[in-house]
């Protein structure tokens, strides 16, 4: 199982929510076959439409104090093993369940860091993952899949790693 992190971005509007009920309402099917063990909401600052949507949700609302990076907040609320990180409005392709179970069924003690797969903005995004594929990442972002207690260490990776890809793209609802 996996718990899932959701940043959402300030400030907060209605655009923000409803993206981030896409992404919530996405993870539901992940609920229903057993992936999905829970879900924490990560935002720089109280909002009264976020906290509603955590709590109609069931899911825990972070609120990330000051510059501290939103993924080690989100992981020390977290209880999986394995935390999947997304921006509110991250949607996952079809057959997402499947790929996600798999990797963390084969995944070595090792292993820390997957990669799912995001749309390209242009040649400068798609440059800047040819060279992390080369050189490693140092800081998780949206779209990775990462082992909790690497998080909750430190959200700046000591070495840098290089992320293993796994076959599901994210898409923008």
């Amino acid at each position: 199982m996996i718990s899932a992190l959701i940043h959402v971005a300030m400030p907060v509007g209605p655009d923000a929510v409803d993206q981030l009920a896409d992404t919530l309402g996405a993870l539901v099917e992940g609920v229903a076959a057993g992936l999905v063990g829970d879900a924490v909401i990560i935002a720089p600052a109280h909002d009264a439409a976020i906290d509603a949507v955590a709590e109609a949700t069931g899911a825990t609302f972070v609120v990330r104090s000051g510059g501290t990076p939103p993924w080690s907040e989100g992981a020390r609320a977290a209880r999986r093993e394995w935390v999947l990180c997304l921006e509110a409005g991250d949607v996952p392709a079809e057959g997402w369940i499947r790929t996600i179970d798999r990797f963390i069924g084969t995944a070595r003690p090792e292993m820390v860091l997957g990669r799912l797969r995001r749309p390209h903005a242009g040649l400068p995004s798609r440059l800047a993952a040819q060279g992390e594929s080369v050189i490693g990442v140092r800081t998780p972002r949206a779209g990775d899949l990462v082992r909790r207690d690497r998080l909750i260490a430190s959200a700046v990776f000591s070495t840098r790693l290089h992320p293993r890809r796994v076959n599901v793209r994210l898409n923008r609802g």
